[in-house]
């Protein structure tokens, strides 16, 4: 064991707990049982199983106020491992559960024996005939592939709300489909074809001429059967009445028996019972949709009313209108999103009976938009708008930002109400569709439903189909609260059928919360058939048992999960899983949810129980080393939380006193610091990568891999000692090299000036000269110590940066100009909370620019392009996101070539400083598959704005990147 090795314990709660109910069980404290793990590795090897407590936890929760914990996880690589699971559960008789982004809202993506993780290996998609179709892997995130067919003018049908996480087998596999699909753009409607894998192991590819006939071959018994179902269904005319007019509205409760009356072969049939099965039915291992015109002309409006009865009563105008969405928003759901960065602060005060419809027009061309405006103005005219807050201005915009705001505030309903549920309660989403007509007498029935039991919940949906949302927040551990949930969902499910004559799930799928009331809802007729059709598929019962079809009418109640309160930060956290793509270390240990999931975890157990102390064991590498601390899962989770926060603030945790006073040592020495790392990599680059690769590695196996950087052959040789000369008296803004740029010079063989060389001279190129401090040796952004997570580094850095930028900038007169993005973030918003009161006066009235905006606003448009490249690839870092200013690489980018490529897949590289010399693991993990569309073609030009970013893009990539004012300094050269 290294020497400095952190102790787990560190990182235990200090306060005494009480077990919960629901904790994982002692028993269950060294992971999957012996035999199960022996035998799948036997079968797939051990790469592939996933056996630790810690491992079964973290996949034991999604989306859904379920959790249940599983007794191994499988990572199928592919198809044959799909079919070894199978065989393997039908041999020993276990039971299979699928599942992706996690994303479900009913516990569809939870199961109690074999989970099989069909994300991290089934990401990609293909266009095809011009965007026309699109063939999609079910790993594949819905926005991930909108963006491959964006440039097309093309995109899906289905836009589900979580579309930045959620998948497209999940999409399909629930038939999801969001703000404006309805039932005619949904995947039933869309899906063009499908391959998939039945319980017993037989391929099905629908788009095959040969399909019927190899299945017939294969299944003979299920080919018979699905016919004998389709046969009796048609016989009887009531009940195929009855099934065309439960499809009318939106409906995912139960199989889709329309799939027998629309397929006239047992694989077509198949195919339209595949769409949402909810993994109940087989393995989606492929999908081909028929796309839509993307049209990009749009027109919206945030509309206020008095009464959500009065919203609700406006929407079939807008729907006679030709408006595409009519999303409705209650006064819950409009204050809640308050917390979501960019929503007008003054929503907070709007009155609790406010509600409000967004309205969305969408046009080819602008003849049809002005068309599409005259007549939503026309329904303007008749309706009884208020405005209760200043911000409120109900009118149509073609604003793209604000319109993205509206949407972004709509988008967050799920997750901005959960985050602001008291803590320690679980949250319940309930979805359900009535005949769109009669939504207003809907929406007042359930108001009085709500008050009758005791819940204010928040109301929102996509009204315009009748679909409507909301919010329930109760207590899992206590039964009086359980108890008052369960009556509550008794009267609300005979309301939506026996009133309304309703969908019970209009598009999260029936899931475990439901399930009860199928029979309610379809009838004893239809219900038995729903049986009868899983018999015919899943005879054994393999696949995802109780999730779709469960008898026990209590069965919604089980599995409940209690939320323990963590750490403030962290505690809103609804674990919606929106902040899992954006994650660099989710392929390669834990994601933010993880994170929080097994911090609560944790909480449940009693102090000292076995299975804290395994959870613990592994968190120091899984959730804290392996965090970039990018805080990117802020920018993703609607309510921002930030985990990146909550693992520096382990790190604190984790340091010995030693090591807390030794950092702030560093930072008041760090000019010798500085000097020293120079002399280091010029030493490194000496010895050659050979050597010095072996002396850290020996050093990080002796101290700790944590705190001793690997030497990497992609590290740049040393910067100059002395920075370029430049004169205050001209100079309209000050230049400060970030200390990355004084330690390490250009990439080997870029030939050229240096990077301050290179900023000095565009800049008196420009008329806009610029002057570096002579004093900036010594001095840092302090995000060297903010993200190790060392406090009184921290403090002593950012005070002094502050002190010495207030002097240079002659009292912030000048703008401060930093050719760092990660740097630039660190002294404009970073140090901040570091920073003694008066030094934070100081800082107010800074302004740091990013190298990129001032290169961008001040510099290119004073400068004559004279020399260009072909081509260009860029890599926006994670500090750009931040500071919003991913733009201006692409501005300066394009200035400089012909064609500029932001990889769709493009992410933060996880290299964070030294995290990618710390654990190289973690940046070849998070650069994978931007590092495979970057090498799928040859560019001129490979270019970034922070130089360790590069770095981590060398090595990932092979290829050269340098900072893009570089190329901009080239292309303007006389």
């Amino acid at each position: 064991m290294p020497a400095l090795e952190p102790n787990p314990r560190t990182l235990r709660a200090g306060t005494k707990r009480r077990p919960a109910p629901d904790r994982v069980p002692d028993l269950q404290a060294r992971g999957t049982q012996k035999h199960l793990r022996e035998e799948l590795v036997t079968l797939l090897g051990a790469d592939k199983v996933l056996s630790r407590v810690s491992d079964l936890v973290r996949y034991a929760s999604d989306a859904s106020p379920y959790r249940f914990v599983p007794q191994v996880v499988v990572m199928a690589e592919d198809i044959d491992d799909v079919s070894a699971v199978l065989s393997y559960a039908h041999g020993k008789g276990r039971e299979v559960v699928f599942r992706a982004a996690g994303t479900s809202l009913n516990g569809q993506a939870q199961g109690e024996d074999i989970l099989v993780d069909v994300r991290r290996h089934w990401a990609g998609v293909e266009v095809l005939d011009g965007g026309a179709r699109a063939r999609i892997l079910p790993g594949t995130t819905v926005v991930r592939a909108n963006a491959a067919l964006a440039p097309y003018g093309r995109v899906l049908g289905p836009d589900p709300a979580s579309a930045v996480a959620c998948t497209i087998g999940g999409v399909v596999a629930n038939n999801a489909s969001g703000m404006t699909a309805g039932t005619t753009r949904n995947a039933y409607r869309t899906l063009a074809s499908l391959t998939f894998v039945l319980p017993s192991g037989t391929v099905v590819d629908t788009a095959d001429p040969r399909a019927d006939a190899e299945l017939a071959r294969a299944d003979p018994r299920l080919c018979a059967g699905l016919m004998a179902l389709k046969a009796e269904i048609e016989a009887d005319p009531e009940l195929t009445a009855r099934i065309r007019a439960k499809y009318a509205i939106k409906n995912t409760n139960g199989y889709r028996l329309d799939a027998f009356l629309d397929g006239a072969t047992p694989v077509e049939i198949l195919r339209g019972l595949m769409v949402g099965s909810e993994g109940t039915f087989g393995f989606i291992s492929e999908t081909v949709f028929d796309t839509l015109p993307l049209d990009r002309r749009v027109s919206t409006a945030l509309l206020f009313f008095p009464s959500l009865p009065a919203a609700a009563a406006a929407v079939p105008r807008f729907n006679e209108a030709g408006a595409l969405a009519v999303e409705l928003m209650d006064g819950n759901t409009l204050r809640a999103s308050v917390r979501v960065p960019g929503v007008p602060a003054d929503w907070a005060e709007l009155p609790r009976e406010t509600a409000a419809l967004l309205v969305e027009f969408r046009a080819p061309n602008e003849a049809a938009q002005e068309a599409y405006e005259e007549a939503a103005a026309r329904v303007l005219e008749h309706l009884e708008l208020v405005a209760p807050v200043a911000s409120v201005r109900n009118a149509f915009t073609r604003d793209a930002r604000t319109v993205a705001g509206y949407w972004k505030a709509r988008r967050a309903f799920v997750t901005a109400v959960g985050g602001s549920r008291p803590p320690g309660t679980t949250l319940i989403t309930e979805d359900f569709a009535v005949p769109p007509a009669r939504l207003a007498e809907a929406c007042a029935e359930l108001l009085d439903l709500q008050e009758r039991h005791g819940f204010d919940a928040a109301v929102a949906g996509h009204a315009a189909h009748g679909n409507l949302h909301f919010l329930l927040a109760f207590d899992a551990g206590d039964p009086g609260d359980v108890e008052r949930y369960a009556a509550f969902m008794d009267e609300f499910c005979k309301l939506t059928v026996e009133r309304f004559d309703g969908s019970l799930k209009a598009e999260h799928a029936t899931g475990r919360n439901i399930a009860p009331f199928l029979e309610l809802e379809w009838g004893p007729k239809a219900t038995e058939l729903m049986w009868r059709t899983k018999e015919v598929i899943d005879p054994d019962g393999v696949l995802a048992p109780r999730i779709v079809l469960d008898r026990d009418p209590q069965a919604h109640l089980r599995g409940l999960k209690t939320i323990p309160v963590v750490e403030p930060v962290a505690d809103p956290c609804i674990e919606c899983g929106f902040c899992e793509p954006t994650c660099p270390s989710h392929d390669l240990t834990t994601t933010p949810r993880q994170r929080i999931v097994l911090r609560r975890e944790m909480m449940r157990q009693a102090d000292g129980a076995p299975v804290e102390r395994r959870l613990l064991e592994a968190y120091g590498y899984d959730a804290v080393d392996t965090c970039a601390g990018d805080s990117t899962c802020r920018l993703a989770c609607p309510v921002g939380i930030d985990t990146g926060a909550l693992m520096r603030e382990f790190r604190h945790e984790r340091h010995s006193p030693r090591e807390e006073r030794a950092a702030a040592l560093a930072a008041r020495n760090f000019r010798a610091v500085e000097a020293a790392a120079r002399l280091a990599v010029g030493a490194g680059a000496r010895l050659g990568d050979r050597l010095v690769e072996s002396a850290t590695g020996f050093a990080r196996r002796l101290v700790r891999p944590d705190l001793v950087p690997e030497w990497l052959p992609e590290i740049p040789g040393p910067a100059a000692r002395r920075l370029p000369r430049t004169h205050r008296p001209s100079a309209v803004a000050v230049y400060y090299p970030a200390c990355v740029n004084r330690i390490f010079g250009n990439p080997d063989g870029l030939e050229g000036p240096s990077l301050p060389e290179a900023v000095v001279a565009l800049s008196a190129r420009a008329g806009r000269p610029v002057w570096i401090p002579d004093d900036v040796a010594g001095t840092c952004c302090a995000t060297i110590w903010h993200s190790k997570g060392y406090e009184r580094g921290n403090e002593v850095m950012a005070n002094r940066i502050v002190e010495a930028a207030w002097g240079w900038t002659a009292g912030g007169r000048l703008p401060l100009v930093v050719d760092a993005s990660s740097c630039t973030l660190g002294l404009a918003h970073d140090v901040v909370p570091c920073l003694t009161d008066d030094n934070r006066e100081l800082h107010a009235e800074l302004t740091v620019l990013d190298s990129l905006v001032w290169a961008a606003d001040e510099l290119l448009p004073r400068l004559d392009v004279r020399h260009r490249v072909a081509s260009a690839v860029v890599h926006p870092t994670c500090s750009m996101r931040h500071l919003g200013d991913e733009d201006r690489l692409t501005a300066l980018a394009e200035a400089c070539a012909d064609e500029v490529l932001v990889p769709v897949d493009a992410g933060c590289c996880a290299f964070a400083g030294d995290r990618g010399m710390l654990h190289p693991e973690l940046t070849a993990s998070a650069t994978a598959r931007e590092a495979a569309e970057v090498t799928a073609r040859a560019f001129d030009a490979h270019l970034s704005a922070n130089r360790m970013c590069e770095v981590g893009m060398d090595r990932a990539t092979g290829r050269t990147y340098y900072s893009a004012l570089l190329e901009l300094e080239r292309a303007t050269r006389p």
